[in-house]
């Protein structure tokens, strides 16, 4: 599956990777940093990619961003996103560093960058102008805030800022936080899933055509679309959406409530789902209520309804309310605790945390019957593959000498 017609020597591209996964056989060069390149490579390596992660010489940021820290003293943070890669660090602004990587576009499907827009071109590495020539099946993704052009073009962004200019903080939170920031780099994440997504489709593009192309994923593209059902909500009617805290604009009861020993989140869409709370609670008094006879009803007077099930509510545990309310058949849900999450007898059913020697992370949530993914190798230490590599290219030119 490889894109070139000469790849390179079999120790550059060692098959380090699942040689069972769905992307076995392709070759990705990552030169991307941080949360959403990294992430999108990552999920390539767990399903069986070969993964070169490319770093500068003062290494991935997100190898410093900690405490804490690993005994060999690597951010966790870094741990969480390069598995199942190796790592040689290049400065790009050096002719003998372009030229290493440009060696390693030799047996590559894939690119993946998060520059800021101009950069790559800087170095005379630009897609359209430079590689698409010399690689013509190479599929190139780029990352960045904003893209290239427009009024924020070639601006840098990171998650939260893309959280507070697209809106998603304006609608999280409550009247006594104020806008808030979601709690994980939720921008990040889904722009990264969003990159995946789009070479996964230049792949089956270039089957067909035998050619690769650029794909683009901006954090300010994405954002936006995590605006539902807000922006729709206001195309509708014009009024702008406000801070809610854990209540849905569209649905009531779906909101946090408290219990005698904590939180727990309901999840009511449907009248048929709140005749089964009502009864499950013993407050079949509400289902005859006019203020909550549906859910628009129920929207207008989420209020009220809040406090007479909390009342009921706070007579409970909630892990009682919880197992009494899903075997009804009303989504209900303990407010956990990160601890609380990782340690449920079902994460471990799903096999949702990978722990072996010098590693524990989260697990991979895709899976494909017959070409199963695998968690790879321990995230690199910083440039651990370099010299591997360099020589495997050194003895490529001897040879063909």
């Amino acid at each position: 599956m490889n894109s070139q017609t000469t790849p390179m020597s079999s120790d550059v591209w060692m098959n380090t990777s699942n040689n069972t996964g769905a992307l076995a056989g392709m070759r990705v060069v990552d030169l991307s940093r941080v949360l959403a390149g990294p992430l999108c490579t990552q999920i390539l390596a767990d399903h069986g990619a070969d993964v070169i992660k490319v770093e500068p010489p003062s290494g991935d940021e997100t190898r410093a961003l900690g405490p804490p820290f690993y005994e060999d003293g690597q951010a966790a943070y870094f741990s969480a996103l390069n598995r199942g890669k190796r790592s040689i660090k290049l400065d790009f602004t050096t002719q003998k560093d372009r030229a290493v990587l440009l060696e390693l576009l030799e047996g590559a499907d894939i690119l993946v960058e998060n520059f800021l827009p101009g950069t790559m071109k800087k170095w005379g590495l630009d897609f359209e102008e430079t590689l698409t020539s010399r690689y013509p099946r190479l599929i190139y993704c780029d990352v960045t805030g904003f893209g290239e052009d427009g009024p924020l073009g070639g601006l840098p962004g990171y998650d939260a800022v893309l959280q507070a200019i697209c809106g998603v903080m304006s609608v999280n939170g409550d009247t006594k936080s104020g806008p808030t920031r979601v709690g994980i780099p939720v921008v990040d994440h889904l722009t990264g899933y969003t990159a995946l997504v789009g070479i996964l489709m230049a792949v089956i593009v270039r089957q067909r055509t035998g050619r690769g192309q650029r794909v683009s994923a901006t954090l300010f593209d994405t954002a936006l679309t995590l605006l539902l059902p807000h922006a729709t909500n206001y195309f509708c009617s014009g009024k702008t959406p406000g801070l809610l805290g854990s209540a849905h604009p569209n649905i009531s009861p779906y909101d946090k409530f408290e219990t005698q020993d904590g939180f727990i989140f309901l999840g009511v869409v449907n009248d048929a789902q709140f005749r089964r709370l009502c009864k499950t609670i013993g407050r079949e008094d509400l289902l005859g209520n006019p203020l909550y006879a549906d859910n628009a009803m129920r929207i207008k007077n989420r209020d009220s309804l809040k406090i007479e099930i909390e009342a009921t509510f706070k007579t409970n545990t909630k892990q009682v309310l919880c197992e009494q309310l899903m075997r009804a058949g009303v989504a209900a849900g303990a407010v956990n605790t990160v601890q609380e999450a990782l340690a449920q007898a079902h994460t471990l059913h799903r096999k949702m945390i990978i722990e072996r020697e010098g590693y524990k992370g989260l697990g991979i949530p895709v899976r494909l019957s017959e070409t199963m993914p695998s968690a790879g190798v321990t995230p690199p230490t910083l440039d651990s593959h370099g010299e591997q590599i360099r020589k495997s290219i050194h003895e490529k030119h001897s040879g063909s000498g």
